[in-house]
């Protein structure tokens, strides 16, 4: 796998050209997809962390969590409700005040800049009328400051409130997961080309921004639905990899759904 590689220009082509490619750290947090005319697309295996087995309170966890439990990790509420994330404002948010009052479907982003992270805000807000219809609130959360926060929103017009979180306490307190070997995977990497195959780019400006630098830019986002009620929360999805989105039907299922 190369490394400490200049940026280039982003592939667009599909076809058999997509599925001969070899991806390349540029900086943490950084891809570069990189044509190429011969040898298959090779990645590290994916390493999955074990999930400790701490569990208090019942909640539907996704099949890409990697869990074979339906039961939320002991202390997870109590560590939520001592997060602190910033709206566009730059206004101080009790995580957990976000599905106090009110239930809502929250997303967590790899970072800012990430192009998998702008396809998945596309992808839950193609379904917010439907969340709106059930008096759903649609939220996303970023490991960055507030001003990647706006420049994300600005760029993107995500439907939904965007929220920022700088020290990356509400990915700690789910435990979702990080690390090199789950973001560049096959499968990964395939996604990659097809978000832009699909017209969606990788803002390289913020994910060359400090905060992402220094903090790796290996970190791997989720999904909640939670509340109304800080200690409720009733489905988890950890991404396993880069761009490991669930299927929207189960999603709308948790959220969505009378009775649910």
């Amino acid at each position: 796998m190369a490394a400490s590689l200049s940026p280039v220009a982003p592939f667009t082509g599909g076809g058999a050209a997509a599925n001969k490619i070899s991806i390349h750290v540029q900086s943490p947090g950084v891809i570069a997809i990189v044509p190429r005319r011969c040898n298959p697309l090779r990645a590290k295996s994916i390493v999955e962390d074990s999930i400790p087995k701490r569990f208090v309170s019942a909640y539907a966890v996704s099949g890409s969590a990697g869990a074979d439990t339906s039961s939320m990790v002991e202390g997870t509420y109590d560590s939520l409700d001592s997060v602190l994330v910033y709206d566009l404002n730059g206004n101080e948010v009790r995580i957990s005040d976000l599905w106090k009052e009110r239930k809502a479907v929250v997303a967590f982003a790899r970072h800012f800049g990430c192009v998998l992270c702008r396809k998945r805000a596309d992808y839950l807000a193609a379904v917010k009328d439907k969340m709106d219809a059930a008096g759903v609130s649609l939220v996303l959360i970023g490991p960055g400051s507030i001003d990647q926060a706006r420049k994300f929103s600005e760029q993107t017009k995500f439907k939904g409130e965007v929220y920022a979180d700088p020290s990356h306490s509400s990915y700690k307190a789910l435990n979702l997961v990080s690390g090199v070997s789950t973001t560049f995977t096959p499968g990964a990497g395939l996604k990659i080309i097809q978000a832009y195959v699909e017209g969606y780019r990788q803002d390289w400006a913020l994910s060359f921004e400090k905060d992402t630098r220094t903090r790796g830019g290996w970190q791997q986002g989720g999904i909640i639905v939670a509340g109304p009620g800080k200690n409720n929360i009733s489905y988890l999805h950890k991404d396993k990899e880069a761009g490991d989105d669930p299927n929207i039907d189960e999603i709308l299922k948790a959220c969505c759904l009378q009775g649910s």
